[in-house]
């Protein structure tokens, strides 16, 4: 159902990957935000690697009149990316000569400390898993990974959320950084008496780290594992709750 609502201009920020498939899936994603908001400017922008840059696209949207735009995160941890180079490249932005209020979201998974993982984020899993196969009996939540403990953690929270929306016990695998790998998490489950065990993606888009983890996962045994959310219409509504709520006034 297609909400109502007119908002300023959307920038979705995404890392970036020297792999094609990203900026596909990252695209995918404009377009699905822009067809939930009819009406909306809805652009994509990369930190690396992609172009363009998010300076450039919040400069253009500035010379085209936009009187404000709202930046997201194409984020599911508060890691480095979040905490630290998307605030510094809106800085430099307006070092560069930008005017423009610029407000930044919340990244698209939990906030360190809250435990809050918003539903529609476990819909989009349950939905590409669902993609991938049925018939299993638990499931390990794939990411990328991270140096940073407490984004790690909010991983470990998504995943047990995930576990409470299929209704089997689910952990988390990493691609890099820090263990377990997927592989391992598979391992754990079936040791554990799990007989199929399936992997959710808790990326936004393919790449490097994505193909690790999942062929680390199907060399232990995995049955299936599941796509990225990319495009998903769930993760669509999930971007524009963030910038509805980054909207909204303070509480009093």
């Amino acid at each position: 159902m297609r909400s109502a609502r007119v908002t300023g201009p959307i920038v979705l920020v995404a890392h970036g990957s020297r792999d094609l498939r990203a900026a596909t899936a990252t695209r995918a994603l404009v377009r699905a935000v822009a067809a939930a908001r009819p009406g909306v400017d809805v652009r994509a922008a990369y930190l690396d690697h992609a172009g363009p840059r998010p300076g450039a696209v919040l400069a253009d949207l500035q010379a085209a009149g936009y009187p404000a735009a709202t930046v997201v995160p194409l984020l599911l941890t508060e890691a480095f990316h979040g905490r630290v180079d998307i605030p510094e490249v809106v800085r430099a932005a307006y070092r560069d000569g930008l005017r423009m209020p610029v407000t930044t979201t919340q990244v698209l998974g939990p906030s360190v400390g809250s435990g809050a993982v918003d539903p529609l984020l476990t819909a989009g899993l349950r939905r590409r898993l669902a993609e991938a196969g049925t018939g299993w009996d638990a499931v390990v939540l794939a990411a990328a990974g991270t140096r940073s403990a407490p984004a790690r953690e909010t991983v470990a929270v998504a995943a047990t959320a995930f576990g409470a929306e299929v209704g089997v016990p689910c952990v988390e695998g990493f691609a890099s950084a820090a263990p377990p790998t997927a592989g391992a998490a598979v391992e754990t489950l079936r040791a554990a008496g799990a007989r199929r065990v399936a992997v959710a993606a808790y990326f936004l888009a393919p790449g490097l780290l994505y193909d690790t983890a999942m062929a680390s996962a199907r060399q232990a045994g995995a049955v299936c594992v599941a796509a990225p959310l990319a495009g998903a219409p769930e993760l669509a509504r999930l971007v524009l709750r963030r910038v509805d709520r980054a909207a909204a006034p303070a509480p009093v």
